[in-house]
C-alpha cells in the first residue's frame, strides 16, 4: 500500500470507527500490516483501533492505541496528527478515571488544531469536567462546539448529549430532554446506532431527576435493549440512574443496577466510573443496613479514588467506613477522633452538611464515651451554622441542660423547615433530601417522647417520625380524640423503637397506655423463625409445632404485656422494622379478630374519612402458573354481579385498576427486600411492577393481591411501607388484602371463597378476612390500610347506600 493510499485507508478506518467499529479495527489493523508503513499512515491507524476499541467497551486497549499514536506522531515531526490523537485521549483519560490529566491532554492539543477540531475538543473536555462535577462549564463547552459542529453529525450528536447530561445534573431538565431528542433524532438519521442508545440510555436517568419514577423505569427496560453490545456504555446508563435513585430516597433500587453494572466496568477497565459506582454502591449498602459490605465496598472505592487523585471525592468514602464502623461497633475514643479528623477533611473538600452531619455524630459518640467536653464544642459550633443540623445541636444542647420544652421546640421548629421542603419543592430530589435529612431530628424528638414516659407523647412523636421518613409535607400528629372516635370499641396498638427496644402505644375507648415490650432485636429474630416455619409448613414437611410455638412467644412479647387493653376486641397495628412482614392472623388471639395493619395512626385516619361506599367495577385477572388462579376467578365473577375478567397482560390490567372499586389479582407474587419497588405479580406477558402503578389517578378502593409474598413492606425507617402493597396504598387505595407468605393454591382459593361471600353480603374486607382465617385456618393473609369500610359490589346485602360517609 503506498503512502497516500495508507493514509487514505487509515482516514477511512477512523471515520468508520463510530459505526461499525469491528470493520474499522480490521481495516486499521491492515494498513498497519507492512513493515513500511508511513509515521502519518501509523498514527492515524493507532487512533482509528482507539476509537474502535472504545466504542467496543475496552478503554485501557484505546488508551494503549493513543499513547502510541502520539509518540510515532511526535517522532515524525507530526504536531498535528499528535494534537488529533491527543484530542481522543482526552475522552479516553476522563472516562479512566483522570478528569484532570485528561484536562492538561487538551490543554497540550489546543494549539495545532483547527477551529473545527477545537469545537470537538470542546466535547471531549465536557465530558472531563463533568466527571469533575463542573456541569456548568461543560455545558458551556458544547454550547461553543454545537455553533461549528453542523457539518459534523458524530460530534454534534457528541455535543447534545454530553450537553443534556450536564443540564440534567444542573436540574435544568426542559432543555435537557431538548438536547436527548435532538441527538438520538440525528443520530438516528446518520446511522450512529451507538449514539443513539445512549441518548435513549440517559432518558432513565433524566426521567428519575425529575421524579418521574414510572418513565425512569419503563425507560431503563428499553434502554437494556437499545444497549446490547456495548457493556461499559450499559453500565454507565445503570450508574447515572442509580444515582438519581439514592437522591430519591431508594437505595435499594439504586443497588440492584450498581450490583449489575460494578463488575462490567470492572471488566471494560473504565476505572473512573468504576471508583464512582463503588462510592454510590458504598452508600446504598449503608442505608439498606449492610454495614459489613458498605464497609469493605467504601475501602475499595477509597482507594481508587485515592490512586485517581480524586482528594474531593476521597472524605466521603472514609465517612462511610466510620459510619459503617459506627453500626458493627463498639463506640471508643478512638473512633470519636478519627470521625472528627473526617469531619475536617469534608469541610476541606467542601462537603460542609456531610461534615456537619458527621460531627452531629461525634458529639453522640462523645457523650457515649464520657467526653463530655468534646461534645460541647461540637454541639456549639453546629449550633451557630444553618441547617437541620443546627436544630438537631441546639435541641441535644437544651436536653443536656435540663431544658427539655426547649429541646421539644428546636425539633418542631425544625421539622417545620422539613414540611416547608417537602411541600414547596418542585423537584422531587429536594423533597426527598428533606426527608431523610430530618429522619434523624424526627427520631431525636422520639426519644425526648420515650423519656416523657407518656404514652400520648410518644404516640404523637412516633407519628411525626413516621410522617418525615415517609415523606409526608406535613409531620402532625393526629389528634387522640379524633382517633378513638373513628375506632370506636376497636384498640389501635402503634409499635415504636429507641435503639433495641421495643415499646407500644394502646390507644384504646377508656386510656392511652405505654408498655416496654423489651428488646427489638429479640422480636425480630422470632419473626424470621416464625416466618421461615410458614415456609417450611407450606412445603407440607411438618413444622407446624415450631409455628405454634414462634407464634405464642410472639404473642406473649408483643401483646402479652397489653392483654387487659386489647381484650379480645377488634385491633389495628401499626408496625415497625421486621413486624411489618408479620402475619398477625397467625398469633393465637387473634383467631376470628378484626385485625388492620396499617403504616400509621393519620393513614389509617385518612383511609377511614378518605372515601365514601360508592358502587363501582369488580375486575378480576388470573395469572399464569397457578393451578388454581382459574377457578379463583371465576369464583370471584359468580360472587359478585357484573365483575369482568380481564387479561393477564400489564396494560389491560392497568386499565383496568383505573376507576375499580374492587380489584383481584391472582397470580404468582415476588418481593424484593432490597428494592422494593422492583417487587410485582407475575402476567401473562411479563411482570407487573410496583413502579408501573405509580401513574394510577384513581385506584380502586380495595385490591386483593392473592399472590405470594405480595403484601411484604418494608420501611427504611418507619415511614410508609413500600412494596407492591404499599404502592397501591401510597396512591389512595383504602384497603389492601394481600399475603406476607407462600400459601397454597388450594388454600388460598378455600380462603378467597369465604372471603368474597362474605364482602359481597356486607362484611367490610378486615372482618371478612378473619373469619374466613378462622374458617379455613389459613393465616398468610393480612388487610392492609383502613379495612373496616364495607365495598358496594352490586349484589343484594352488599354496602349498597352511594355516596354515603363511613361511619
Amino acid at each position: 500500500m503506498v503512502p497516500d493510499e495508507a493514509v487514505a485507508a487509515a482516514e477511512r478506518a477512523l471515520e468508520m470507527s463510530g459505526s461499525d467499529p469491528a470493520r474499522a479495527a480490521e481495516l486499521a489493523r491492515e494498513v498497519l500490516r507492512p513493515a513500511a508503513v508511513s509515521g502519518e499512515a501509523a498514527t492515524v491507524a493507532h487512533r482509528a483501533l482507539a476509537l474502535a476499541a472504545r466504542e467496543l467497551g475496552d478503554l485501557p486497549l484505546a488508551e494503549s492505541h493513543l499513547r502510541r499514536a502520539v509518540g510515532i506522531a511526535l517522532s515524525a515531526g507530526l504536531r498535528h496528527r499528535a494534537a488529533q490523537a491527543r484530542l481522543s485521549l482526552v475522552h479516553v483519560s476522563a472516562e479512566l478515571g483522570r478528569p484532570a490529566q485528561a484536562l492538561t491532554v487538551a490543554a497540550a492539543a489546543e494549539p495545532y488544531l483547527d477551529p473545527a477540531e477545537v469545537a470537538k475538543l470542546g466535547v471531549h473536555r465536557a465530558v472531563a469536567l463533568a466527571r469533575l462535577g463542573r456541569y456548568a462549564e461543560a455545558a458551556e463547552q458544547c454550547d461553543r462546539a454545537i455553533g461549528l459542529l453542523e457539518d459534523d453529525p458524530r460530534f454534534l450528536a457528541g455535543a447534545l448529549l454530553n450537553r443534556g447530561l450536564a443540564r440534567a445534573f444542573l436540574g435544568e431538565f426542559e432543555a435537557a430532554e431538548a438536547d436527548l431528542t435532538r441527538c438520538a433524532e440525528l443520530a438516528g438519521r446518520a446511522g450512529l446506532d451507538h449514539v443513539l442508545a445512549l441518548a435513549e440510555g440517559n432518558l432513565p436517568f433524566l426521567a428519575a431527576r425529575r421524579g418521574d419514577l414510572p418513565a425512569a423505569f419503563a425507560a431503563y427496560r428499553r434502554a437494556e435493549n437499545s444497549l446490547f453490545g456495548y457493556p461499559e456504555r450499559l453500565a454507565t446508563m445503570r450508574c447515572d440512574l442509580a444515582e438519581a435513585l439514592v437522591a430519591a430516597h431508594l437505595p435499594g433500587e439504586a443497588r440492584v443496577l450498581l450490583d449489575l453494572a460494578v463488575p462490567e466496568l470492572t471488566a471494560a477497565g473504565a476505572r473512573g466510573a468504576l471508583a464512582e459506582a463503588l462510592l454510590l454502591l458504598a452508600r446504598a449498602e449503608l442505608r439498606t443496613g449492610e454495614p459489613h459490605r458498605a464497609l469493605r465496598t467504601a475501602e475499595r472505592a477509597g482507594a481508587a479514588l485515592a490512586a485517581q487523585g480524586h482528594a474531593v471525592l476521597v472524605p466521603l468514602t472514609t465517612e462511610i467506613v466510620l459510619r459503617a464502623r459506627l453500626a458493627l461497633g463498639p463506640q471508643d475514643r478512638e473512633l470519636l477522633t478519627e470521625l472528627l479528623s473526617c469531619a475536617d477533611d469534608l469541610d476541606a473538600a467542601g462537603h460542609a452538611e456531610v461534615s456537619g452531619e458527621l460531627r452531629l455524630t461525634a458529639a453522640e459518640v462523645a457523650l457515649l464515651v464520657g467526653e463530655r467536653a468534646v461534645a460541647d464544642g461540637q454541639l456549639d459550633r453546629l449550633a451557630r451554622g444553618p441547617g437541620l443540623v443546627s436544630r438537631h445541636a441546639s435541641a441535644l444542647r437544651r436536653e443536656l441542660a435540663g431544658d427539655r420544652r426547649g429541646a421539644f421546640a428546636e425539633v418542631r421548629a425544625g421539622l417545620a423547615e422539613v414540611a416547608a421542603r417537602t411541600v414547596t419543592a418542585e423537584d422531587p430530589r429536594v423533597r426527598a433530601h428533606a426527608a431523610r435529612a430530618g429522619e434523624p431530628l424526627a427520631g431525636f424528638g422520639l426519644t425526648l417522647a420515650l423519656r416523657t414516659g407518656r404514652g400520648r407523647t410518644l404516640l404523637a412523636w412516633a407519628e411525626r417520625w413516621r410522617a418525615v421518613a415517609g415523606g409526608s409535607g406535613r409531620p402532625l400528629a393526629p389528634d387522640v380524640e379524633e382517633l378513638r372516635a373513628a375506632l370506636g370499641d376497636a384498640v389501635l396498638v402503634e409499635f415504636a423503637r429507641n435503639g433495641d427496644e421495643l415499646l407500644a402505644v394502646a390507644v384504646a375507648p377508656e386510656r392511652v397506655a405505654l408498655r416496654r415490650l423489651g428488646s427489638f432485636s429479640v422480636v425480630a429474630e422470632a419473626v424470621v423463625r416464625l416466618r421461615y416455619g410458614l415456609r417450611r409448613a407450606h412445603l407440607r414437611d411438618g413444622s407446624a409445632a415450631c409455628v405454634a410455638g414462634e407464634a405464642a412467644l410472639l404473642e406473649r412479647l408483643l401483646l402479652g404485656p397489653l392483654a387487659g387493653i386489647v381484650g379480645d376486641r377488634a385491633l389495628v397495628v401499626v408496625p415497625t422494622g421486621a413486624l411489618h412482614t408479620l402475619p398477625w392472623p397467625v398469633l393465637p388471639s387473634n383467631s376470628g379478630r378484626r385485625v388492620s395493619v396499617a403504616s400509621s395512626a393519620a393513614a389509617w385516619l385518612a383511609g377511614g374519612r378518605g372515601r365514601a361506599i360508592r358502587a363501582g367495577r369488580v375486575v378480576v385477572a388470573a395469572g399464569p402458573g397457578l393451578r388454581h388462579a382459574e377457578a379463583e376467578a371465576e369464583m370471584v365473577v359468580t360472587r359478585h354481579p357484573g365483575a369482568e375478567r380481564v387479561a393477564a397482560l400489564r396494560p389491560e390490567v392497568v386499565a383496568a385498576l383505573r376507576g375499580a372499586e374492587v380489584a383481584h389479582l391472582a397470580a404468582h407474587g415476588t418481593f424484593c427486600s432490597r428494592s422494593p419497588l422492583l417487587s410485582g405479580i407475575d402476567l401473562e406477558d411479563g411482570r407487573l411492577m410496583a413502579y408501573d402503578l405509580l401513574r394510577l389517578r384513581t385506584p380502586p378502593g380495595l385490591v386483593v393481591l392473592s399472590a405470594c409474598d405480595a403484601g411484604m413492606a418494608h420501611a427504611p425507617a418507619d415511614g410508609a411501607p413500600l412494596g407492591l402493597a404499599g404502592a397501591f396504598l401510597s396512591l389512595g387505595t383504602r384497603c389492601v388484602v394481600a399475603s406476607l407468605v407462600p400459601v397454597r393454591d388450594e388454600e388460598t382459593l378455600d380462603l378467597m371463597t369465604v372471603f368474597h361471600e362474605l364482602l359481597a353480603t356486607g362484611h367490610c374486607p378486615a372482618q371478612a378476612l378473619a373469619t374466613a382465617n378462622a374458617k379455613t385456618g389459613v393465616t398468610g393473609f393480612v388487610c392492609l390500610g383502613y379495612g373496616d369500610q364495607p365495598v358496594a359490589t352490586g349484589r343484594e346485602g352488599s354496602a349498597t347506600q352511594l355516596d354515603q360517609e363511613p361511619t
